[in-house]
Parts: C-alpha cells; structure tokens; sequence
C-alpha cells in the first residue's frame, strides 16, 4: 500500500467544502417510501476522487453491487498474497517508528481524528449508507460509537498503558511492575455488516497500543475504511501505518495470517474456528468475535410498552445485520399475547426507505446473499410450521433487497431459523411458563454473544444467570455496547477476547513482569542458612496471612 499523503489532504479539503444534500422523495403511504434521487452531492464527489485506487493491488477488479439500488460497481483491484506480503513489509517499518512515539503523541493522533469526523460527519453518514444499504439513524450508530472509541482511548491510553505496581514477593525487599509492548503488526479481517464500527473503529486500540495493521476490510465496504483512513492520515497518523488490502478470504486469507503477530476477526463461527486453528499453530495472539443467537427475555413483571420498543430497535436496527441483534424472544405467558400483538402492530408500522435522511426506520439488507438467505430461512420456516405475524416477504417497491420486519410464532425446532443465525430483521418469539424457563431456554444455545432481560425488579439477578459476554437490561445493545470502560465480547461459539477498555487495547500487546530484588535475594546464603531460610520465610508467609495482606 503506497503513503497517499496528497490524496488525504486532498479529501480533506473536497469534504469540508461540500454539503450533504438529502435525495429525498415523497412519503408514501404505509411502509414504503422510494427515494428520487439516489446519492447527495457529497457523496458524488467523493467518489469522484477515485477512492477505490487507495486501496487497490495488482489483481482483477471486483465488483459489486449498491444495496438500495441493486446497481453494478466496479470497486478495487484485489490485493494478490504478494500484495499483502508488501504490505506487511511497510507496515512492519512504520510500525517501528510509531511503537517509538509516546502513547501521548499516538492518543493526540485519535483527539483530532475525532474533531475531523465531526467535521466529515454527513459525508461519513452518505458513505455507509451507500455501501452497507443500512438507514441513516442505525449508520449514525456508528458514528456515535467512533466518537466513544476515539474519546475513549484518548483519554485513556496512557492510564492502560502506563507500568503498574504491583505487590512484590517479598514486600520492601521485591520492586514488581507490570508493562506492555505492541506486538507488532496486527491482521485485521473485517465485516461488511457494521463498516465503520467494526471495519474502521476497530483498528484504533492496536494503532493505539503502537502497531500497525494490515487490513482487509470486506469487499463490498471498503470506502468507509478508505475516507476513515483518510482522516486519520490528515489526523497525524503516518500513512503506511494503515495498509489496506482489500480482497477475497479464499485469495488473501492465508497471506493475512501468515504475516501477522496478531489476528482480529469478525465474522462467522465456522470460518473463526478455522482462523484460530490456523493461528494456533503459531500460537498468535488472536480475537474473535463470532456468531450469535442472540436471546431476549421478558419476564413476568416486565414493563411490556418499554419491551416492546427495545424489541423493535433491538431485531430491526440495521435490518437485524447486527451481530448483537435480537433473534429469539421468550415471553412471559401471561404477558405473550399482548407482546405479539403489540410487537407486531410496531413492526408493521416501520417506514422502510433508501433515503440519505434521517427518516425512515429501517434500511435494506445488504445485498443479494443475506436477501437470499433471510427469504430462504424465512420460507422455510413457514413450511415446518411457523406463523407469519408479521412482515414475511419482500418489499420490492422500495429497492431490490429490502425485506419487511418480519415476527414470527410457533416456530418449531426443525425450523433452521430456531437455532442458526439468519442476520436479518426476522425474529421468532415464544411463549415460556416461568422466569426461569425463559433463561433455561435463552441459555439453550451453542452461541452466547449478547442478551436482553426486560424487568421492572429482578433483571440483573436473571442477567447473571445468563451464558452471554453482553447482557442488557431494560435496553438493547446500546446499553453495553456503549459501555466502552468495559469489555465487550462473547463466550461458547461466539468468540475469544474483548474489544473495548483495557482488555481491548492489551490484547494488542505483550505484558511483561519486572521484579528487581534488593538487599538479600530469596535463597539462603552463607549468613542464612537453608534451615533459618525456611523458618524465615514460613513465618513471614504466616504473618502475612494473620495481615491479610495480597
């Protein structure tokens, strides 16, 4: 990947001097609503700047498709194994320069990137949009997450990674500190679903940490990473720090991993199993953040107007393409009814449109493979059994992979939407007898990435008894996610390490003990002999049990 000094500058300058201009049409009634004009000035001249070039090697071009509009694009010129190999080569010499820099330096880099995107934020909003299909308020998720990244690690970068005292083995006697060190170069392989969280974002607590990274943003949204990187090299950081390298897993997956000190992957089960045992045999450090199923439970004494809302924005956020979304309900009986019928009635109600706007409540899935596996999961489903409450087809009218929110009921375990993902806005809800039922069966799964418990008393007493990294009660996933003090990540199949905090930053590190000895090491010497050694040390052990102390 070439240093594109100019071209960031030259972005810089084109962003800030154009205004986002909505291509809004009329309303129309119920839920579609079609859009007159596809992309805003901003938007048109950015791509005018021919991005894809920033991040293309020396294979064929790939192509593409808009999600709202279905069109054809020709994107980037897929990286080749050598193209990747050169970019770690790059990167692995900037890195050694910017490992170098103070943590000071590097979180001042992250503050003004943070200023610029308030700057670039309606282009930013333009650019995810265009590529993911999502609507305005759930691509806005993602800018308000990267505005808690940045603030985040900015502000406490040099706290995580300062050396800490720690109690030595012999107190007076035994100096310990703990410290960090980059490993080095990090291989990002990124998502298409969340471009700018978790295909952008998510870079920052290892660029922070001092490494570089060699990123293969999915194909179908690699211009977020593209205008992000931009901002950042305008930002201050180094250009060849960031290497994109954009192309097919099957083509370039292996080159990724070959040449990292540390992996980060987001995406499906299967293809993390084979990732981590490929890193296993070079015991790299890696993370992971998987597949989910993710449970929602209201029980008995929940308040059903407020579950109902967060059951809405936690299924249809992103057209359900979250990796934290709601898929499966367990409802209280006494509360089951009423929840569907409201459930649905909401469902129903949400205005499905391609606007560039603030606007509608919900966008269009991301292209042709998730349209047909949400249909595909959705049909099938209705054969085995399950009833449609809601939503179930196509909306063709508002663009060609948009889908209707979708609620269904007496979904039964041969359904392969009872246990498997389907990463779209369809959501199955089942009656339970009791509260402890409900967790029994939110519990009931291979995945444990995220959770919801609805209650107006006992929510975190049943959100303890829940096998999942992120649980929320009485919100979804904004709740914890957005809790960025804290770690972030799932267990069972769906994942190995946390983003967010400090475990998010020293899973991009090495940790080191030092302990310096003085006075008399901790061996007998000629004046202590081995006897008097062991006396000492046992009684000294003793008194610092009676003490208490750590």
């Amino acid at each position: 990947m070439r240093s594109e000094t100019t071209t960031a500058s030259r972005s810089e300058s084109a962003a800030e001097a154009t205004a986002s201009r909505p291509g809004t049409g009329p309303s129309a009634s119920g839920t579609a609503r079609p859009v007159s004009a596809p992309y805003t000035a901003a938007l048109r001249d950015f791509l005018d700047t021919d991005p894809y070039a920033e991040a293309s090697g020396s294979g064929e071009r790939e192509r593409g498709v808009v999600p709202f509009t279905g069109e054809e694009v020709v994107r980037f010129a897929r990286n080749t194994p050598a193209d990747v190999e050169a970019a770690y080569r790059t990167a692995r010499i900037a890195g050694s320069a910017w490992a170098a820099q103070s943590v000071e330096h590097r979180a001042k880099v992250l503050m003004r990137l943070h200023d610029s995107l308030r700057r670039h934020e309606d282009l930013l909003l333009d650019i995810v949009q265009f590529e993911s299909g999502k609507a305005r308020i759930h691509a806005y998720d993602e800018v308000l997450d990267t505005y808690n990244v940045l603030r985040h690690y900015g502000v406490m970068a040099a706290k995580y990674l300062r050396p800490d005292r720690r109690r030595g083995a012999i107190p007076v006697l035994t100096r310990t500190e703990v410290t960090h060190t980059p490993l080095g170069v990090i291989g990002f392989i990124t998502p298409w679903n969340y471009p700018l969280t978790l295909g952008a974002t998510d870079l920052f607590a290892a660029l922070t940490a001092g490494n570089a990274v060699v990123h293969k943003p999915d194909s179908s949204t690699t211009l977020t990473a593209i205008f992000m990187r931009r901002l950042a090299i305008a930002a201050g950081l180094p250009a060849e720090l960031w290497q994109l390298v954009p192309g097919p897993s099957s083509e370039i997956g292996s080159a990724i991993i070959a040449g990292a000190d540390g992996v980060s992957f987001t995406g499906s089960t299967p293809a993390g199993r084979s990732i981590a045992a490929d890193t296993g045999q070079r015991l790299l450090p890696t993370a992971l953040e998987l597949g989910g199923k993710n449970p929602m439970v209201v029980l008995s004494d929940a308040d059903l107007a407020k579950a109902v809302e967060g059951a809405v924005r936690g299924s249809f956020s992103s057209a359900g393409q979250l990796c934290i979304s709601v898929e499966r309900i367990y409802v209280h009986e006494d509360l089951y009814p009423e929840f569907c019928t409201r459930f649905a009635e909401a469902a129903q109600a949400l205005t499905l449109s391609a606007d560039f706007a603030y606007g509608p409540g919900m966008g269009s899935l991301g292209g042709p493979k998730q349209f047909e596996r949400v249909n595909a999961h959705v049909d099938q489903a209705r054969a085995a059994g399950a009833t449609v409450i809601a939503g179930g087809h196509p909306v063709p009218e508002v663009g060609p992979y948009f889908y209707a929110p979708t609620v269904l009921t007496d979904v039964p375990a041969s359904a392969e939407l009872h246990r498997e993902e389907t990463f779209g806005p369809v959501v199955s809800v089942y009656p339970v007898s009791s509260d402890a039922e409900a967790v029994a069966a939110a519990n009931d799964s291979e995945y444990g990435l995220a959770a919801v418990v609805y209650s107006r008393s006992h929510g975190r007493e049943y959100a303890r008894q829940i096998e999942a990294g992120m649980i929320n009660v009485n919100e979804v996933y904004p709740a914890s996610w957005g809790s960025i003090d804290a770690p972030a990540g799932g267990v069972k199949a769906s994942g190995l390490g946390h983003r967010h905090g400090i475990d998010g930053i020293h899973q991009f590190m090495h940790t080191h003990t030092i302990a310096e000895q003085r006075l008399h090491p901790i061996a007998p010497t000629s004046v202590l002999d081995q006897k008097k050694f062991a006396g000492l040390m046992s009684g000294a052990l003793s008194v610092m049990k009676s003490l208490r102390m750590k």
